[in-house]
């Protein structure tokens, strides 16, 4: 397109017309196919099944809008709606803290009422069934469980978790405890009955009587021997297999076996290593051989102990299971590892591997779908996506502080901060963050916990987390702080049924084992830069130079000198020749000119 003289187009509607011409041209010429898809509506254009993908995203906390949408698809029913005087009446949620006799009320119903808790089970199917039955009928079962559980909120006045509302993730769970020979759930040791799921036992005994059934309690090290024990005698009660595992501490050991190898190759001559390779890597062999299996722990009384479980003995205690399910290739033995988002699937799986398979995120929901790891012919573990079972909460700040929800994702920080406040006493959050929070006004109780804006406002301003209006930011003064407890440096464990708070003592400073784990992985991230080298040729070409100072000698007439003091304290001359002027006269020449200059102004 030619321009004016001026810069501008000749016809700057001529761009538009064709565009016009074009969309005309398709409207009318176009055929039915294509007039079909350009002129859908962005709510006829379904994302899901219809375009031949899985759809794998994880739903659980959902407005009650999209809820009655989700249901009516699932249901397959079309309807019309009208615009009238239209209100959308849903299941109040507390959002708040609720009173004692609040708390005394609604655990009584959660017990009259916990029967009513369960999964969705998956439909009869044979051989002859075909795909599209298959899918009709678990959808029908599907959407019945959620009725039921909708109307158990409705007429009981219930609070349940945001639990899984997407099928095909339940669809996930149904394939792995179909593949599966044992099924382990893991739950958080510090509040295991929030993350056990009582009917997932009852639905694996369903499904073939002949499959085991346990639990693996993941970050069993936070908790002190006398309070595995507590746990311990309540689930023998209930004649369920208990097993204490910390992941994370097993992912620690092998790190720092890692470390302390690396720290010996980089003492060792380049020359020698090469020579003695062979040498190191049979007496590598030969030491994982004889590594003891903590004789301490019996492979027949494993659910019997309270102490944790290292690596090879729950490998070789899970070797134990015999065979169920009859597979076409194959005589190996499949764990099926279960339960909530961040409760530690992943990790069980990189710490039992020694091997980073499987993605870990402090963010629910990062695993997508089931996955299989061969530790070798005879193990197969089966990680299965994290899944938010059903069951009763007070507050939706409870699932905050206990993982179900992400913190990233928070838009109420009052009520979990004032939960963390009640739990954590006064006197262990000032010295965990070395703060002062306010104390008690006058005429309130002394001995009264904080609340959520006296504790942030403390840590705000300490770490220096202010808004631009000057006041401290509480809300990402939260984020800090609850992230902390997920990770234990504020720690909390709740007390099995029956067993006092006095006696169990929820709440205590964190272990030294556990700060000196939280110190090595902060030493750990501020090193990741650092090298190791393998030789002192290396050592020497990367080694950091000593500052010392630069400059560049102008060219000039006769140098005056200059003493300076270096890095190292050392003094060194330098001449400084543009100190001195060639031109003696000037000052003489300067007059001169300004002189003449005054003469012509006159």
């Amino acid at each position: 397109m030619g321009k004016s003289k001026k810069g501008n187009p000749k016809n700057p509607n001529l761009g538009r017309s064709l565009i016009k011409g074009q969309n005309k041209k398709r409207r009318n010429n176009g055929d039915d196919m294509d007039k079909k898809e350009s002129w859908l509506h962005t709510s006829e254009v379904q994302d899901g099944d219809d375009w031949g993908r899985l759809n794998l995203k994880s739903v659980t906390d959902s407005n009650t809008l999209n809820d009655f949408l989700e249901t009516a698809e699932l249901a397959g029913v079309e309807f019309t709606a009208e615009k009238l005087n239209v209100r959308i009446v849903g299941v109040g949620t507390v959002t708040g803290v609720l009173g004692e006799q609040d708390k005394v009320r609604i655990k009584k119903l959660q017990e009259e009422n916990k029967s009513f808790i369960t999964i969705p089970r998956r439909p009869a199917w044979n051989s002859s069934t075909s795909a599209e039955e298959l899918s009709l009928s678990e959808r029908d079962v599907f959407l019945n469980w959620r009725r039921s559980l909708a109307l158990l909120q409705e007429k009981k006045d219930l609070l349940l978790t945001p639990y899984e509302k997407n099928l095909d993730i339940w669809r996930q769970l149904w394939r792995v405890i179909e593949r599966s020979d044992v099924i382990c759930q893991i739950v958080d040791a510090r509040n295991p009955l929030l993350f056990k799921c009582d009917d997932l036992e009852a639905y694996v005994r369903e499904t073939n009587k002949d499959k085991d059934y346990i639990v693996l309690i993941n970050k069993a090290d936070y908790l002190t021997e006398k309070q595995r024990s507590y746990w311990l005698e309540y689930f023998k009660t209930l004649n369920t297999k208990v097993l204490f595992w910390s992941a994370l501490l097993e992912t620690d050991i092998e790190e720092t076996k890692e470390t302390d190898i690396k720290k010996e190759i980089s003492d060792l001559d380049l020359n020698e290593l090469e020579e003695d390779s062979d040498m190191e890597e049979e007496e590598v062999e030969s030491e994982n051989e004889s590594e003891p299996e903590n004789n301490n722990i019996d492979i027949s009384n494993i659910c019997n102990t309270t102490e944790l479980i290292p690596r090879k003995t729950l490998l070789k205690y899970f070797r134990t299971f015999e065979k169920v399910v009859q597979k076409d290739k194959g005589d190996f033995v499949t764990i099926g590892l279960v339960g909530y988002p961040n409760v530690g699937k992943s990790s069980t799986i990189n710490a039992l591997l020694q091997e980073k398979k499987t993605a870990v995120s402090a963010t629910p929901g990062k695993t997508k779908h089931f996955q299989t790891h061969f530790m070798d012919e005879s193990l197969c573990l089966c990680d299965c996506p994290g899944l938010v079972f059903p069951s009763f909460i007070s507050t939706k700040g409870d699932m905050v502080l206990n993982g179900i929800l992400p913190i990233d994702q928070l838009r109420d920080h009052v009520s979990p901060t004032t939960i963390l406040a009640e739990q954590i006493p006064r006197t262990i959050i000032e010295s965990t963050y070395g703060i002062n929070i306010a104390k008690p006004g006058e005429g309130e109780e002394i001995d009264r916990p904080p609340t959520a804006e006296e504790l942030l406002s403390s840590y705000a301003k300490m770490r220096g987390y202010m808004t631009s209006s000057g006041l401290p930011d509480c809300p990402r003064a939260s984020r800090y702080i609850l992230k902390d407890y997920l990770r234990g440096k504020l720690l909390y464990c709740f007390s099995p049924p029956g067993i006092s708070d006095e006696d169990f003592i929820p709440c205590r400073i964190t272990d030294s084992r556990i700060q000196e784990r939280f110190t090595q992985r902060e030493e750990k991230n501020s090193k990741m830069g650092e090298i190791i080298y393998t030789s002192e040729v290396d050592k020497d070409f990367f080694a950091e130079k000593a500052p010392t100072v630069h400059y560049v000698i102008p060219t000039g007439a006769a140098p005056r000198q200059m003493v300076i003091t270096d890095a190292n304290n050392e003094e060194i001359i330098i001449n400084k020749p543009w100190k001195k002027h060639n031109n003696k006269n000037k000052k003489e020449k300067m007059r001169r000119i300004i002189d003449k200059k005054n003469k012509e102004t006159t």
